[in-house]
Formats: C-alpha cells, sequence, structure tokens
C-alpha cells in the first residue's frame, strides 16, 4: 500500500499517484481497499467504506475502514433503505448533515446515530450511460455533525470517478482471467475425452456440452468434475 501521508493529500499529484496504484492494483480487493485508505487521509472523515453491485440490485461490502461500517452497511442492505440504496439505485450523492436530526430514513438514523455516526457523504461509483444503477458508492462517515463541507464533497467526486474506472476496469481484468481459465479448463476435460474415447475435438466438445445441458450444470463444472475425478456427471 503506497503511503498517502502528504502535506497535500489532495492535490493533482497525489491523485496522479492514486491512479497509478489502482492501476497496479491486482484484483478489485485490492483496488477497492486503496480508494478508502486514501479516503482517510483525503477528506475529514474518520471512517470510510466502499459498497460494490455485485449481484443484481443488492450490494455487498468490499471495503471498510472500521467495523462500524460494516454495521452501518449491514443495516442498509438487510432493509434496502437508506442512503447508501438510494445513491446507487439513483446515481446521485446523498449528504446526511446529522443522523440525529435527518428524517429521510428514521430507523437507519437512528441506529447510525447510535453507533456514533452523525455525518454521512455517500458517492455512487458509475459507468456508462446513467439508465442501471451505479457499480458501487464510496461512504464517508464522521462523529460531528455536518462534518462535509463543498470541498469534501468535490474531493469525493474526484475520488469516486477515479474508483469508478479502478473497478470496473479491475472486474474486467478478472472476468478475463476467469474465461482463460475456464477455456484451459474445458481444454483439459476434452483431451480427457479424445484420449478415452478415440473422438476429436468437435465430438469431445458436444459430449461435453450435451452433459452440461443434461445435467443443468455449468460447462466449466462439467469439466472440473471430469478432471478432477475422470468421469462425467450423472
Amino acid at each position: 500500500m503506497a503511503d498517502f501521508h502528504l502535506a497535500a493529500p489532495t492535490s493533482a499529484d497525489a491523485f496522479a499517484r492514486l491512479a497509478i496504484e489502482l492501476h497496479d492494483a491486482p484484483s478489485v480487493e485490492e483496488t477497492v481497499d486503496a480508494v478508502v485508505q486514501f479516503a482517510l487521509q483525503a477528506l475529514t472523515c474518520t471512517y470510510a467504506g466502499i459498497a460494490l453491485n455485485v449481484r443484481g440490485p443488492r450490494a455487498e461490502i468490499a471495503a471498510v475502514t472500521d467495523p462500524v461500517v460494516g454495521d452501518v452497511y449491514h443495516l442498509q442492505i438487510s432493509t434496502e433503505n437508506g442512503p447508501l440504496v438510494t445513491a446507487m439505485k439513483q446515481r446521485t450523492p446523498i449528504l446526511v448533515r446529522d443522523t440525529a436530526t435527518d428524517d429521510r430514513w428514521p430507523q437507519w438514523a437512528a441506529k447510525v446515530s447510535s453507533l456514533g455516526v452523525r455525518s454521512v457523504l455517500d458517492v455512487p461509483l458509475t459507468t456508462g450511460d446513467g439508465s442501471r444503477a451505479a457499480i458501487g458508492v464510496l461512504g464517508l462517515y464522521s462523529p460531528k455533525a455536518d462534518a462535509f463541507d463543498e470541498d469534501d464533497e468535490a474531493i469525493a467526486h474526484i475520488l469516486a470517478r477515479h474508483a469508478s474506472v479502478a473497478v470496473a476496469s479491475a472486474r474486467h481484468e478478472e472476468s478475463m482471467a476467469k474465461a482463460v481459465d475456464a477455456r484451459k479448463l474445458v481444454g483439459l476435460a476434452m483431451g480427457i475425452l479424445m484420449e478415452r474415447f478415440d473422438v476429436d475435438d468437435d465430438r469431445a466438445f458436444a459430449i461435453l456440452k450435451r452433459y452440461s445441458q443434461d445435467t443443468n450444470t455449468k460447462l466449466r463444472d462439467v469439466a472440473q468434475q471430469l478432471v478432477d475425478t475422470r468421469k462425467l456427471p450423472h
């Protein structure tokens, strides 16, 4: 992890260093961790976290700097209600100046206030043309009421843009890596079938595909079972 303890952590140079680190991060996990750690240095927040939209409309916690952020997220994810959910669906930033007085999400606000969090700034991570929900949300938290000013909001938006591009890129690279691994696995399974039944590659692939369809199992999983057990699923 790079050291972002700079004299002016919100300078263009600091963001340039962050962009390089995010580009070099080998996984989504390390990408989001770099973002939240940078947030602690660049903004007046005490805690930070990122939730990502990974399965349908429900968010999943990707990175937190303190367990209290996990508590804040869990309540919203389980009830599908709160600023995180709104920011994700509407692709718009949400500022809660004081959880003790905000009445937009009463149950959430009461819980978060009891955890000692008074100010919340949720900024969506967005890509594309805006027709779908955000890919994630960067959450910033402070125990002080009205902790975030216009400068914090501007910096948070810049950080969110960097994070959006980095997460999308990391996801694409992970997806491509999985696709390559799947092709290699299918190739190994085809080789086993070709040797065992003396068939060509087209016939071997057709056998795998038929078993995949007949058993309602992903082709990759059929191939994995064949490689592991030398047997096709029943």
